[in-house]
Order: C-alpha cells, then structure tokens, then sequence
C-alpha cells in the first residue's frame, strides 16, 4: 500500500506537467519569416519588411491581425484567406500587387474589417474580387485604370474616407479624365459604363459593317466569275462549227462514198 501511495503523487504530476505543456503549445506554428505575438486576446502576425514575394500559406488559424506591409508581394491569389476564419485586418500597402483573383478574399466576407491595398501596381480587380465585403478598403496610391469595371466595383466598397482622395485615374477611357481624381470624377455625373456600352456598340457596327462588305465583295466577285466563265462557254460555241455546217459536210462524204 505504501508503494502505491507514492506513486500516485508522481502520475498526478506527470499529468500536470502534460497539461501545462499542451495548453502551451499554440495550434499552428508561426511561419519562419513572420513574427506572432498575442495581444488582448488577438493573435498578430507580423510579416513586414521580410522580403516575401508571396503570402504565407502556413498562417497561424486564429490570426486576426495580418501585417504584410513593404514585401514584394505581386499577386492575391484565390482562397489566400479562407482558412483565416478570425481575420479582421490586412495591410497588404507597399507591396507589388498587379492581380487580385475573383475569389481572393473568399472565406474572410464576414470577418474583415479593414483591408489596406495602398501603394501598390493595381490597374484594375474582377468586379467579383470584392462581393460582399463589409471592411473598409483603402485603394490609393495604385496605377487606376478608370472604367465601366471599376466604377461597378467602387459601389459595393467602403472606401476609406482618410484616403478616397488619394485615389486617382492614372489612365482612364476617356483620355481627358486621365490624372484625376477618380472621387470627383464620378461626383460630376461621368459614367463610364455609358462610355462602354456606347464605344462596344461602334465596334459592333463596324465589325458587322465589316463583313457586310466582305460579303458583297464576294457575291460580286462571284458574279463577275460567272460571267467570265458564261464568256468564255459561248466563245467557245461560237468556235464550234455549226450544225448545217456538219450536215452538209455529211452529205458530201455519202455523196462521194
């Protein structure tokens, strides 16, 4: 009895020790070139500044904040988020972003609050990229090419209001709004849907103007081929000696026989 009062103290400290270790270990590793800190609850990985040319795919599940600010980041790919169910905050400002995929923030609709994607080398987003984000959105700073595309984009956005100013036509449809704020462009009334829609039908007329022309260039070259031909069929009948012609020769070959 006395040997197994003493082991119990031992397992009971073991399990203990056990306990203490699990709750320690955090769910998922912090990335190599990130930094993971615990703050109020949250969960913040830091990654600026480490020269990633890509978003990690190893991310901690309970981050809510995500720092990616001056990498060399050139593309949000689909799904880049999805597992990130806690995400609040994304910096991805400074960075070389040129394409965001339709389903880049696919997962995350419910969870972001604020999303910055300033500085970076963004001309234009799929109009879906954005669907049923509630975060605010910070967009300056980027090469905008104002169009139809953006302009339906913009209004299902919540622009953040510290920089809607920043955001400018870098290249636009219409050459004379090009330099300008894309705020005040749209707040004078410009639609550049309009501008689309009225620039997509002069191409549909001349593409079907086009080919009104290559057909009845064909249908005269046919016509004139035709005739051509009918030309020369009835040059060549006229060559051929005619029937009176071959009878009275006939009579003289009888005659002679």
């Amino acid at each position: 009895e006395g040997a197994v009062r003493q082991k119990r103290p031992l397992s009971l400290s073991c399990g203990l020790l056990f306990g203490l270790f699990i709750a320690s270990t955090p769910v998922m590793a912090c990335p190599s070139s990130c930094h993971c800190i615990e703050k109020s609850g949250m969960t913040v990985v830091q990654c600026m500044s480490r020269n990633l040319e890509k978003i990690p795919s190893d991310l901690p599940r309970d981050t809510v904040v995500l720092l990616l600010a001056s990498n060399h980041i050139t593309h949000i790919p689909n799904h880049a988020f999805s597992e990130l169910h806690y995400l609040q905050e994304v910096d991805l400002s400074n960075n070389d972003i040129e394409t965001v995929d339709v389903g880049a923030f696919h997962g995350v609709s419910d969870s972001l609050l604020f999303l910055d994607l300033s500085n970076n080398n963004i001309q234009s987003v799929p109009k879906e990229a954005f669907a049923r984000l509630r975060a605010k959105i910070s967009l300056s700073n980027n090469p905008w090419h104002c169009e139809c595309t953006l302009q339906e984009v913009l209004r299902e956005l919540r622009l953040d209001p510290e920089t809607v100013n920043e955001v400018i036509c870098h290249t636009a449809v219409q050459e004379e709004y090009a330099g300008k704020l894309l705020i005040q462009v749209l707040d004078s009334g410009i639609n550049f849907c309009n501008f689309h829609h009225k620039t997509t039908d002069v191409a549909m007329f001349v593409t079907m103007f086009g080919w009104f022309t290559m057909v009845i260039a064909y249908v005269i070259y046919y016509v004139r081929h035709n005739q051509e031909d009918a030309r020369r069929h009835l040059e060549y009948l006229k060559s051929l000696p005619s029937s009176s012609q071959i009878s009275k020769d006939f009579d003289t070959i009888s005659t002679v026989l």
